[in-house]
């Protein structure tokens, strides 16, 4: 019986056997596993060294740059790059977001900078007296916008800065609660609600003119208040709806937060007073009451701007549920000042 070789398949003779291929053996696993384990140390311990390097040249007092982390340092250099980018030292104009600490106590809140897709590119150092965090700590939350709002904030964020890109120059605004030190929620019972106000505007001392950012002022408002909350009282007025949001109802208080007597407002359309970026987030919590069975159904509170008697735009908190055994909605607006 012939016998094959099972690597060349040629026959082999009795006693034979196929020569050795050429080229080198693969290394033992023991050895490849130190070899490895080697080599990753070296490449960890070079990281480290270019990480604490990056650290050193970061602008924050020592005692910040010691409680910084590998991820929490590399989110501060891609901030600074984002600045450096936009904002270069040779070629800032005047009014660029190098501003003084005496300049930045004047206003009633902090500025803000964000890339296009929500990308935190400027945050002014007064941020701390707002939200009680300094900016290297609020950046530890995240490098978009997104990770410092709350969580029920993002979508009506986006679409906002989506509107604000689209038409460049647009104003917007929005409310959300944004993350605040343990301190600060332990004083005030939650975290902080802020109006920000910006738009996108184009940064024609670049290189390139197309290039812009959304620049926005943050501005503290009164905590969103719980329904329980006695002493804000003050601060309220209900109306009654029928199920298409016509005004069948209202407390005497409008008068005093909205400047509309009670008559006026009985028989128009509850959309008629809303400001028109806001009606779709009003029209998803009328839906939500209104696809809800039975009295008592209700939905999650939704911050909206109501036109004033004056012309001027009032911010409410809106809370909105079923009653009259189902055949009406009930809202409860509080006023954010």
């Amino acid at each position: 019986m012939t016998i094959f070789c099972s690597h060349c398949h040629r026959p082999l003779q009795a006693e034979t056997s196929c020569p050795p291929r050429r080229g080198k053996q693969a290394p033992s696993a023991s050895k490849r596993f130190r070899s490895t384990k080697s080599a990753s140390k070296a490449r960890r311990d070079q990281i480290n060294v270019e990480l604490q390097a990056l650290r050193s040249l970061l602008p924050i007092s020592t005692r910040e740059k010691e409680q910084l982390s590998y991820l929490h340092t590399m989110a501060l250099v891609c901030l600074r790059l984002r600045g450096a980018q936009l904002f270069p030292p040779d070629s800032a104009p005047p009014a660029g977001p190098a501003l003084g600490m005496e300049l930045l106590s004047l206003l009633p809140g902090f500025l803000l900078v964000l890339s296009a897709n929500g990308k935190l590119i400027y945050i002014s150092e007064n941020v701390a007296q707002v939200l009680g965090l300094s900016m290297v700590e609020l950046l530890a939350q995240g490098d978009t916008v997104f990770d410092i709002l709350d969580g029920q904030a993002h979508e009506d964020a986006r679409k906002k800065l989506l509107l604000a890109q689209e038409e460049p120059g647009r104003k917007v605004t929005f409310v959300s609660e944004m993350r605040t030190s343990k301190a600060f929620r332990l004083q005030h019972g939650g975290n902080r609600a802020v109006a920000v106000c910006g738009r996108f505007m184009a940064l024609r001392w670049l290189a390139c003119p197309s290039t812009t950012a959304f620049l926005a002022l943050c501005t503290p408002v009164t905590r969103f208040p719980a329904d329980s909350d006695a002493g804000s009282q003050d601060d309220l007025f209900q109306s009654m709806h029928i199920l298409d949001m016509t005004v069948i109802d209202v407390t005497e208080s409008v008068t005093y937060h909205l400047g509309y007597r009670r008559e006026e407002l009985i028989g128009q359309s509850w959309y008629s007073l809303l400001h028109p970026e806001d009606t779709d987030l009003a029209a998803a919590q009328h839906r939500a009451v209104g696809e809800s069975l039975g009295a008592g159904a209700a939905a999650e509170p939704a911050v909206l701007r109501v036109l004033r008697r004056d012309r001027a735009w009032a911010w409410l908190c809106v809370s909105a549920r079923r009653d009259g055994g189902g055949r009406a909605i009930t809202c409860t607006s509080r006023c954010l000042r």
